[in-house]
């Protein structure tokens, strides 16, 4: 079967499976495969699989089209131009996520400190922080996540990014299992923000494969927000910043979580659609400069 008529057969089945853009995948998951860019499949129509290829590619379409990630299948995902290992260790990084470092290095990149210190709370594969230790050198990171599972993935894609020597990593539950007298120039987060009985409700790839940790935000999604706005000002500097990404239409309460506990909160920012989806902060009550 050639490089052509296997792309065909495949984006039938998965759109038979109901898998958003099926040609993509099928494409993605071939090239995979064959250890080819995707687009080098335009320039292969005609070759012909070997029997182990076309064995290899059937198994992956099987398993896509059962609703298992692709990113998941591939083993990883690019994120900020970096190749990031993923696993249901934890959540698969979005492209929003990458504007929510784009923010992060505008704000690190501001600052006067010769060494600004960060806290990437939540940081399941490590994405936030390698990111953004590859786009800010002088930065020092600490990334922090309750799953030690998710800890060690992260570990692994900072020592594949070589930047071990920039981000440290705790495990922590939120805030709370921070040293009392650290303090950071910014605190960026990406917390869990799913309202529980929404769960249910989301596509297969995410509800069945992403832990359920990462997704799972409280009744109302906001249950981190709630304990970021009363933590974090501890944890900042007095010209320090806390950044954070949220879900469609939460922009309005988590501002108020964030007002009733004193912090100054800038106008939100847009996602790539348009939808309001970033929050800046500053304490009025910051942690004491060590």
């Amino acid at each position: 079967m050639t490089v052509l008529e296997t792309i065909q057969r495949s984006t039938e089945f998965l759109d038979r499976k109901g898998v958003d853009s099926p040609r993509l995948q099928s494409e993605s998951l071939l090239a995979h495969v064959l250890g080819l860019p995707r687009m080098q499949l335009y320039l292969n129509f005609q070759r012909e699989l070997t029997a182990a290829e076309l064995d290899a590619c059937r198994d992956l379409v099987r398993r896509r089209g059962q609703r298992m990630p692709l990113q998941h299948l591939v083993g990883s995902v690019s994120f900020c131009g970096l190749e990031i290992r993923v696993g249901r260790q934890a959540l698969i990084p979005r492209p929003e996520t990458e504007q929510l470092v784009d923010h992060a290095t505008a704000l690190l990149r501001a600052s006067t400190a010769p060494s600004p210190r960060v806290l990437d709370l939540g940081t399941g594969t490590g994405c936030i922080a390698i990111a953004l230790a590859v786009r800010c050198p002088a930065a020092r990171i600490l990334a922090t996540d309750l799953s030690l599972d998710a800890l060690a993935l992260a570990q692994s894609n900072a020592l594949a990014h070589q930047v071990t020597q920039r981000v440290g990593f705790l495990q922590a539950d939120g805030l709370r299992g921070l040293p009392d007298k650290a303090v950071f120039h910014l605190i960026a987060s990406n917390p869990p923000y799913i309202p529980t009985a929404e769960i249910e409700q989301l596509q297969p790839e995410v509800r069945d494969h992403d832990p359920r940790a990462a997704l799972d935000g409280g009744a109302d999604g906001l249950d981190f927000y709630r304990a970021i706005a009363v933590q974090a000002a501890a944890h900042l500097v007095p010209e320090g910043a806390l950044l954070v990404e949220h879900g469609d239409g939460q922009s309005p309460a988590i501002t108020g979580l964030l007002l009733r506990e004193n912090w100054i909160v800038d106008p939100p920012l847009p996602d790539y659609s348009g939808r309001e989806r970033f929050l800046v902060a500053r304490p009025t009550k910051p942690g004491i400069r060590p």
